[in-house]
């Protein structure tokens, strides 16, 4: 274990100094992905000819090609040593790389449960419906996370991981240019964030332009994400309705006081996440390569 926590850092290192924004974006994108199959690291299969892969869908055209380097060079790494080689699975890399990327953005620590086998399937198809959108409602969140005996408060705080990570305009576009038949404008956001937003993205934008999630503390895994919701300045609709919708609101404002009690919820609903659909003896496999199945 501790080799392999050296190992994982020294490529968390290497690879956040130089892909410092999609690493972290890519990873904090994984953890909601585990909604879909669980912590298998079916995320990171590429498409074959024969199979359009899970993160090809179009839910998922945000995660870059570098994101995963970290999970891979530490694959490698261990493999190259004879004791560790086909001990560790990319889903248990995965998980703690996540977490290291939340502790190296000034967020909490938290033991990562360990054993997980990798995944034997991922498809495209299985995406539809089963992960988070940003339109979502207070009540689809709810009934997404409830499918995985996640709370509300658990999804709450796991939506705060948005506090890190960017956002391409198609995610955003109908909230400041053409949300419905009487507001050009989201009137749940603040005026002069969306203003900001129009000037980041005209509406001729390049579509691969990103913005940070949070306009404030985009490299700190902070509270400070529910204190934007306050200001209306949730990016995401499925933000926004954490803050507007009266069953969410006062834990919004409360995590929005207490980062000690933000802190801890987060830490529980990830132990939570990270049991969801874990794989173990012939429902999975230990892959040789992240990226693709024995």
């Amino acid at each position: 274990m501790a080799r392999l926590g050296l190992v994982l850092a020294m490529a968390l290192c290497l690879t956040i100094s130089v892909f410092p924004d999609t690493t972290t974006a890519q990873l904090i994108h994984s953890l909601l992905s585990q909604l879909l199959s669980g912590c298998d690291a079916s995320i990171m299969i590429q498409s074959t000819p024969n199979n359009k892969a899970e993160k090809d869908h179009p839910d998922n055209v945000s995660l870059a090609g570098d994101g995963f380097d970290v999970v891979i060079k530490a694959k490698k790494a261990l493999d190259a040593i004879p004791s560790c080689r086909n001990k560790v699975s990319c889903a248990d890399i995965l998980a703690l790389a996540t977490r290291d990327v939340v502790v190296a953005a000034e967020g909490p620590s938290y033991p990562v449960e360990l054993g997980r086998r990798d995944g034997l399937v991922s498809t495209a198809a299985s995406v539809h419906g089963n992960l988070p959108r940003p339109n979502d409602n207070v009540d689809k969140l709810n009934k997404l996370f409830a499918k995985n005996k996640l709370t509300q408060e658990d999804m709450i705080a796991l939506s705060a991981a948005h506090t890190l990570g960017f956002a391409h305009c198609n995610k955003v576009f109908n909230r400041i240019y053409n949300f419905n038949r009487t507001h050009i404008i989201d009137p749940t956001l603040n005026k002069g964030y969306a203003k900001d937003l129009r000037l980041a993205w005209p509406k001729n934008v390049d579509p691969r332009i990103a913005i940070n999630i949070d306009p404030i503390t985009p490299k700190k895994f902070d509270n400070i994400y529910f204190k934007n919701l306050q200001q209306g300045k949730g990016l995401f609709t499925s933000d926004q309705v954490l803050y507007t919708d009266r069953r969410s609101r006062p834990t919004v404002d409360s995590w929005a006081k207490n980062s000690a009690a933000f802190n801890a919820a987060f830490v529980k609903a990830m132990t939570k996440l990270g049991r969801v659909g874990v794989k173990t003896g012939h429902n999975g496999n230990i892959r040789r390569d992240c990226g693709a199945f024995n």
